[in-house]
């Protein structure tokens, strides 16, 4: 039985929200630490200048996870609070800044992808497209649209708010008839790159294996090089698809059959499922830096060490004085 289009069907059930919670509060508490370790990294070299396209935008990809990490606590507060300013506050500002650094994690994540393919199946080919320059132009047009479609959608809801006359769960009661065309629109654009985004790691994936196999029937030296650009390319699309599929699976039949009072229900909560799950990409993305980039590499190897020597130093300086009381001890005895 399907709703008359004028009404919707809340979501009664709120058992599910302390696990919401839970869940998210956990990721921002090892997320958070996570990326802003991997940010002061990335700032203290910010003197010099990048040395590669696949920096650059391993850059831009850390900005957005640390940005995506920084807009938890406003969606915890949603889950938490669903009454007064707070539902407004997250609609208007909270859900387009997630999204929008969601979905710069996803296009970044493309890029990494693309440059790796160029750099591995065609190193020869089109310079232009590997120079810095150039990867700080495609990260700026890309933070420019993604800047300017949350703005936009942000702008609308505030300029025609509809009143919430009973506690909500959702976002769609807040929604005027402008706003839910413009969010229509939005999340068949946000499909769009999802899916090329996919199907392009799945191409650059499979050219990039075939690349190998064609090394080491040939005998390649550097076929063992290949092997680890192909475990890269594997790490990045296994990131992805755990993250973002499910998500894109539950979102788009939730933005058509919402107002469903039969399917509606269900899909919400999938539709939360599956985001909770994207959020792991904050936690799962520093896996990706420490792979592709040898610098970053370098630096938790040392400071591992550091680690170690100075457990290891202390260590060394507790049996000391746990010798020198039992040597006290028994000449004290003898005495």
């Amino acid at each position: 039985m399907t709703s008359p289009s004028n009404e919707t069907c809340e979501v009664k059930d709120i058992s599910a929200k302390p696990f919401f919670i839970l869940v998210h509060s956990l990721v921002f508490l090892v997320g958070l630490p996570l990326n802003g370790f991997i940010m002061k990294f990335y700032c203290c070299r910010g003197r010099k200048q990048a040395s590669s396209s696949l920096k650059v935008f391993l850059k831009n990809l850390t900005a957005a996870d640390f940005l995506f990490c920084l807009c938890l606590p406003l969606r915890i507060t949603y889950y938490a609070r669903s009454s007064g300013i707070i539902p407004s506050l997250y609609c208007s500002f909270g859900a387009s800044a997630f999204f929008l650094n969601m979905y710069a994690s996803i296009i970044f994540m493309g890029y990494i992808a693309a440059n790796r393919y160029l750099k591995i199946v065609h190193p020869s080919g089109i310079r232009v497209l590997q120079t810095v320059r150039t990867a700080h132009i495609i990260s700026a047009v890309t933070w420019v649209f993604l800047l300017a479609t949350a703005i936009s959608y942000s702008s609308l809801y505030l300029m025609t708010q509809e009143s919430l006359t009973s506690n909500s769960s959702r976002c769609d009661p807040l929604f005027s008839e402008s706003v839910k065309s413009f969010f229509t629109i939005i999340q068949v654009l946000s499909a769009i790159i999802f899916l090329v985004v996919f199907i392009s790691l799945v191409f650059f994936y499979y050219s990039t294996s075939r690349r190998v196999l064609q090394a080491q029937q040939s005998q390649l030296a550097s076929s063992e090089k290949l092997l680890k650009s192909r475990r890269n390319m594997l790490l990045l699309v296994s990131i992805f698809c755990v993250c973002f599929v499910p998500y894109h699976l539950a979102r788009l039949p939730f933005t058509f059959l919402w107002r469903n009072c039969t399917v509606g229900p269900v899909l919400y909560y999938l539709k939360e499922v599956s985001t909770m799950v994207s959020v792991f990409n904050i936690c799962l993305d520093p896996v990706v830096y420490f792979y592709l980039c040898k610098a970053f590499r370098a630096k938790v190897r040392k400071l591992s060490r550091r680690a170690n020597i100075q457990q290891a130093s202390e260590e060394s300086e507790s049996s000391k004085e746990q010798f020198g009381i039992v040597t006290s001890t028994s000449q004290t005895n003898e005495l």
